[in-house]
């Protein structure tokens, strides 16, 4: 269960503030897989790194009775002057799993070939995503949060990672932000809609998904 209490988020845009989530409560129950829907711009990313602790609120506060991974797909927190290794054995160490394990795990996993041994500021944007997936994928969560991952590589990879994060899903949760309702279906099933800062948590995914698409329309 991850329980959201009186959430508010603020970011200040060409001297204006505005408000990206406003005094958001919801508990996402234990168990389900969420797809988080909005339109472009309504605060999916955020929410999804205030979940994860990666960034602070304004205000409120978000609990959870188990393990939440980083966003996978968003790089931020890797450090940019660290090799993609160097990288995924401070994680490693941060989260309590075998170093060596997880350095080999993502080695193989990512197809990052020498660039696994090089600065991460040297990487595209692909090949963060790629690094990151295959860290994330090393842990064991209770819950994945996943931003549009696994559209990264050619099709032989986006195979590879969809497969791998399907076996993942056999024990635990997901928050997925992900434009492709067909991935949405497949891997979630409940739904919540983010608009306006405010979000509708639907059992139904359905329902999430006939409301956000009524939205774009």
């Amino acid at each position: 269960m991850i329980r959201i209490e009186n959430l508010t988020k603020t970011f200040r845009l060409k001297g204006e503030n505005k408000v990206v989530i406003n005094n958001l409560s919801i508990t996402i129950p234990t168990g389900r897989s969420l797809a988080l829907l909005g339109r472009n711009g309504a605060g999916k990313s955020t929410l999804l790194e205030m979940i994860a602790g990666t960034m602070r609120p304004d205000s409120g506060r978000i609990t959870s009775d188990g393990s939440i991974s980083w966003p996978v797909g968003l790089g931020g927190s890797f450090h940019r002057d660290l090799t993609g290794a160097e990288n995924v054995r401070f994680v490693a160490r941060i989260y309590g799993v075998d170093t060596d394990d997880l350095v080999a795990f993502v080695e193989d996993f990512a197809e990052l070939g020498k660039s696994y041994h090089m600065p991460l500021r040297s990487y595209s944007s692909g090949m963060r995503s790629r690094l990151t997936f295959g860290a994330s994928m090393g842990i064991k969560f209770d819950t994945y949060l996943v931003d549009e991952v696994t559209a990264v590589g050619d099709r032989a990879f986006r195979t590879k990672s969809r497969r791998l994060f399907a076996e993942r899903m056999e024990n635990s949760s997901a928050i997925m932000v992900n434009h492709n309702m067909e991935q949405v279906r497949k891997f979630c099933n409940a739904g919540m809609v983010l608009e306006g800062g405010k979000a509708t948590y639907y059992d139904d995914l359905e329902e999430a998904i006939a409301l956000h698409e009524a939205m774009l329309s």
